[in-house]
């Protein structure tokens, strides 16, 4: 095998699949990336097993082939290249040679019929979505997942297709958070859910995150199957198990109706929560919101026998009658700091029902937060 490319691209593609590969004393070519080189093009790769991922690399393709090296040796050395055109060539059957310039080195591998056989998905059953919009979706709804190994049901982003909206829901049983978003173009015509696991959502978003070139037309297509899924855009393929659990029944928890609703400055909010949560219960994060009708105010306090106890009131718009609740002050600035609104409507029925947080006017994004019981 040999080729020619830019080191600019050859980072660019390594940076993206290489954060995957992880040292595996049992299997050490999980540590590897897969090196292909095809009639016009370079297919890289790595996978640990659960997860795949692919990129192409355009290049000048002189010599057909394939060969594995250790992925994170390979990229920290071509990331340290001079923005030059890499020769990268297979010698003496088990060395990968790097030529850039003035920089010439070789780097031991291990034969590319060793490496695991990335799974195909079949290209039916598909949606495309914005990009951007997806992005965003699993940036406000990923923090929710349970961090708890112990219910496999909660260790992941719900996915739900209608074939006209994409939903998102991701919970810990704490709190729950939910985004839709408009599905662009769908085969799948049934309702589907399928539950991606957290790591995957984690790559996927780290993926995402890095990509310069991203408009407002950008698509991602996203490919499903009984057990597996794949994420596709660009010249960038993730493919991915998925769960088989069963996601909680959520939607009857989110209330309907409220007793008490207010509309708050969000970066108001936050500052006074941040002051409060100082005099929390250690192992609690508790804060008190209590809700005044008569001052059209919102009360944010704390206690803490050992450190003091903490007031603030902030104004607000109120519809409804007097309220207050105890809550997981970190829960709350979680799903605070995931709204770009300015504004956030904040509403409750009671001490014993969860709060629900949501931008101003929007029907597209809910976050509840569960009361402390007292």
């Amino acid at each position: 095998m040999k080729f020619v490319c830019t080191q600019e691209n050859l980072n660019g593609g390594l940076s993206v699949v290489g954060h995957l590969s992880t040292k595996n004393i049992n299997l050490p070519i999980l540590n590897n990336i897969l090196m292909e080189v095809k009639e016009d093009y370079i297919k890289l790769s790595t996978t640990n097993l659960e997860i795949a991922i692919t990129c192409i690399v355009r290049g000048k393709v002189d010599k057909l082939g394939k060969f594995t090296v250790d992925s994170k040796l390979l990229a920290d050395y071509v990331a340290l290249l001079p923005r030059e055109n890499v020769e990268i060539s297979l010698v003496e059957n088990d060395f990968l040679k790097v030529d850039c310039k003035n920089f010439h080195t070789k780097v031991k591998g291990i034969v590319a019929e060793d490496f695991p056989i990335i799974p195909e998905i079949s290209k039916e059953n598909f949606i495309k979505v914005n990009l951007a919009d997806l992005r965003n979706a699993l940036s406000q709804t990923a923090f929710a997942i349970s961090s708890s190994e112990t219910r496999q049901e909660l260790s992941g982003v719900l996915f739900k297709l209608d074939g006209v909206n994409l939903v998102l829901a991701a919970t810990d049983s704490y709190r729950l958070a939910e985004k839709k978003i408009t599905i662009n173009e769908s085969t799948i015509k049934e309702p589907r859910k399928i539950l991606v696991p957290s790591k995957t959502i984690q790559e996927l978003l780290r993926i995402l995150n890095a990509q310069k070139e991203v408009n407002e037309k950008s698509e991602l297509v996203i490919y499903v199957s009984e057990n597996q899924i794949l994420f596709t855009f660009d010249l960038i393929e993730l493919v991915s198990r998925v769960i088989e659990a069963q996601f909680p029944e959520y939607e009857q928890i989110i209330p309907t109706s409220f007793k008490t609703t207010t509309f708050v400055d969000k970066a108001e909010l936050a500052k006074i929560i941040k002051t409060s949560a100082l005099f929390a219960k250690t192992g609690i994060f508790d804060v008190n919101l209590d809700f005044v009708q008569k001052t059209n105010g919102l009360l944010v306090s704390s206690s803490n026998a050992q450190t003091g106890e903490s007031m603030a009131e902030l104004d607000v718009e109120f519809t409804g009658e007097d309220n207050k609740i105890s809550l997981n002050y970190r829960y709350l600035l979680d799903g605070l700091n995931n709204i770009s609104a300015d504004v956030v409507e904040i509403s409750m029925i009671d001490n014993n029902k969860p709060l629900l947080v949501k931008p101003r006017d929007s029907k597209d994004y809910v976050y509840i937060v569960m009361p402390i019981r007292q």
